[in-house]
């Protein structure tokens, strides 16, 4: 072969296998542009809209009371039987034996002793105990008179109390006193709540929680909303995936949640964190209440931008086209 013709050759076949390589690399990674192009940022999260329950609330303190008690005023020379403290007793059961009499229990509760007071006359020889029927607790609280017009009978209440702060015990409104108090500027109101399981002992400070206008609505996260002037905007993802702003008209807010009174419909796909990433993308929602990108799926594009960027993978693929180019040189070389 002549030497022209296998220079020429040589050149062909470099060329040929330079164009083979940035073609198929070209492709590759048109390949995953084109896969995950349509993914929005990581970061966005979408969720549904959903009906939820929604009140609004007032918060006080209270001291538990028992529901009825009795008190017995006995010397201490007439006991025949020791007393148990804080024992429950049922009705008819014996409190105590005394010389003169039995001290019989009048009604279900747990026996206590009562602290003397200045009002109460006893002499050192005297004991003065008291029946507890704690099956229903009572506490009188004071709600500000700008409440007032809301607190009305049978409203469900919130308690707590420091004994057991993992538990919230249900109560109502029992009472109120129908007026307001002109010194304090409040409305005296009774709380009622069962106490079957004696958790909660007379005397602890319990906190108070009354519920008003509640009432089941839509709602979405509060991170979701935009503020724009006197105006709210959401995110509201289309069936197509697409994001459109999307003016709502919101009402009470509630444990981080807001109430959504008209712009949105039960199933609409908002999106709930992540704002600042939107700018009309694709928002598609791999799952609802999971970031639009999991990790794994961002590591894996991660890993193919990398392995077609890696220089490691340049190297080689200029070896092989030498290498090529070498066996093409010997064939010609030996044809």
């Amino acid at each position: 072969m002549k030497r022209s013709t296998k220079i020429g050759t040589i050149i062909l076949a470099f060329f040929l296998i330079i164009t083979i390589v940035i073609v198929g690399r070209t492709m590759i990674g048109n390949h995953f542009k084109k896969k995950f192009s349509k993914r929005p940022p990581p970061g966005i999260i979408v969720t549904e809209v959903v009906a939820k329950d929604f009140s609004q609330k007032v918060s006080t303190y209270g001291t538990a009371t028992p529901f009825r008690t009795k008190s017995y005023k006995i010397e201490k020379y007439e006991i025949v039987s020791p007393i148990e403290f804080n024992k429950k007793l049922k009705k008819g059961d014996l409190i105590t034996k005394l010389k003169t009499r039995n001290l019989i229990a009048a009604f279900d509760g747990i026996v206590t002793k009562r602290d003397f007071s200045n009002d109460i006359k006893v002499s050192e020889s005297s004991l003065l105990i008291q029946l507890e029927d704690t099956s229903i607790i009572y506490v009188d609280v004071d709600i500000p008179e700008i409440y007032s017009s809301f607190i009305k009978e049978n409203l469900n209440v919130d308690v707590k109390f420091s004994g057991n702060n993992d538990k919230i015990y249900s109560g109502i409104i029992d009472s109120t006193s129908g007026r307001i108090d002109i010194e304090k500027r409040s409305l005296a109101t009774r709380i009622k709540l069962n106490n079957d399981n004696f958790d909660i002992l007379p005397g602890s400070l319990l906190e108070i929680t009354i519920k008003y206008n509640e009432k089941n609505s839509l709602s979405i996260p509060d991170t979701s909303l935009m503020m724009e002037g006197d105006k709210t905007y959401v995110y509201k993802v289309s069936e197509k995936n697409i994001t459109n702003k999307t003016e709502v008209v919101i009402g009470i807010r509630d444990s981080g949640f807001i109430e959504i009174v008209s712009g949105l419909s039960q199933g609409n796909k908002i999106v709930a964190e992540g704002l600042k990433k939107v700018t009309n993308i694709w928002a598609h929602a791999f799952a609802i209440n999971a970031p639009l990108i999991p990790k794994s799926k961002d590591n894996n594009i991660n890993d193919n931008k990398k392995f077609i960027n890696n220089p490691i993978i340049h190297i080689l693929t200029t070896v092989f086209s030498l290498f090529i180019l070498n066996k093409w040189n010997t064939w010609i070389t030996y044809k």
